[in-house]
């Protein structure tokens, strides 16, 4: 920032970084503004590298650190006739780069509270828009008429829940009037955008919050539509509550500083429609195994329309189902085998929910939390112990002839 200033250039913080220092929260990273061009910012930074096609954006890193360098532009909806300011010589320094004014770029940002700059030539925070006063009320406002600037782009519905979770802020009235109208646009939105907004979502360290305003909004079902319809069904009179389980864990591993994986994640977004469709084949009388197998095929291709998933997240995801059958199989090697395979972990922790929704057995998740705890030898007894008494062996059945 300050080689930026040296060389003439405005240099201002902007964004979510002063929105936190402003609530005296640690940001999370920080982004810089100036009226420096992309072409301008890489001749003062050697280090720093041009991004993005529709807006071009500088990348200076430092160390592990990489900033986020942006010119001020201003609305494309607003301003389309605006051309680029040729101050580097090229002809076209990016095409759909709209350059303007501090005060443009504010308008054009989402959120009032999102909006705040802060200059060092000055020491001082600049607000456009309202957004300190928002941020003492705890209110969440979006830029300019809410219909339009969701229409312009979707997925600020996610933004403002994420928003109104991470914060603890309430949507003001008028930002929050069209969302329930206006959530089957995010049909709209592509599959692998929407992949990384739900990580967002979900793995910022309010899942469970942000859930809860999700369905309340009406959103969710345009994530995980079959999800959906199956949390507003019942089971044995009590309602499924394995999600809302596994996000509150979420929460609190991430709050603990342990890792999250999205093949944990989707695994528990899609175990119901999968459970639910694996029992309608079985009573039609398929295989329990080949069942499972079909559902999971067919709930990922429907899932794949809403929100694309990577193969190097579907697959664990798959093994975390698929290895549920196999904690009740304890026989022999069986329960070694199962306790040194890669997906072991991420498995058992699936089953410990299970078992506190009453979905499995809490019996047989006791069982391997002990199997895990206890020496070589112990382990040897408990599965000895699973065997029935002698002289009550279960007798096989000779194949019938013919």
């Amino acid at each position: 920032m300050n080689r930026l200033k040296e060389a003439g250039f405005a240099s201002l913080l902007v964004g979510g970084c002063v929105r936190d220092l402003l609530l005296g929260r640690e940001p999370k990273d920080f982004d810089v503004v100036t009226d420096a061009h992309p072409e301008e910012i890489r001749k003062l930074f050697r280090n720093a590298r041009l991004i993005g096609r529709r807006f071009r954006l500088a990348h200076v890193r430092f160390g592990r650190e990489i900033i986020e360098v942006a010119t001020f532009r201003a609305n494309p909806q607003t301003n389309d006739k605006r051309q680029p300011r040729q101050r580097t010589g090229r002809k076209n320094e990016a095409d759909a780069n709209i350059f303007g004014t501090q005060e443009e770029d504010a308008l054009r940002r989402d959120f009032t509270v999102n909006a705040l700059y802060y200059d060092i030539r000055n020491f001082q925070v600049t607000d456009y828009v309202g957004g300190v006063a928002d941020l003492k009320q705890g209110i969440l406002r979006i830029i300019g008429e809410p219909e339009s600037r969701y229409r312009e782009d979707p997925v600020r519905m996610l933004r403002a829940v994420r928003f109104a979770a991470k914060l603890g802020f309430k949507i003001e009235k008028k930002t929050a009037a069209p969302i329930h109208e206006l959530a089957p646009l995010l049909a709209n939105v592509p599959a692998a955008r929407m992949f990384e907004e739900v990580l967002k979502l979900f793995h910022g360290g309010c899942a469970l919050e942000t859930y809860e305003l999700l369905r309340h909004y009406g959103l969710f079902r345009y994530l995980f539509p079959l999800t959906e319809e199956s949390l507003e069904t019942e089971e044995s009179g009590f309602p499924i509550t394995l999600v809302p389980r596994a996000l509150a864990n979420t929460d609190a591993r991430l709050a603990e500083g342990k890792p999250v994986t999205p093949a944990f994640l989707f695994a528990v977004m899609l175990w119901e429609p999968v459970r639910r469709e694996t029992r309608g084949l079985v009573a039609r009388g398929v295989n329990n195994q080949v069942a499972l197998a079909r559902a999971t095929e067919r709930v990922l291709r429907e899932q794949l329309n809403h929100i694309s998933i990577p193969k190097r997240f579907s697959i664990p995801m798959r093994e975390i189902w698929f290895l549920q059958s196999r904690f009740e199989r304890r026989a022999g090697q069986q329960a070694f085998r199962l306790l040194h395979h890669p997906r072991f972990r991420a498995a058992y922790d699936f089953l410990l929910l299970r078992a506190e929704t009453g979905e499995a057995e809490k019996a047989l998740s006791d069982w391997w939390t002990r199997f895990q705890e206890v020496s070589e030898a112990e382990r040897k007894a408990m599965v000895r112990a699973l065997a029935p008494p002698a002289g009550k062996k279960r007798r096989r059945r000779r194949a019938r002839r013919g």
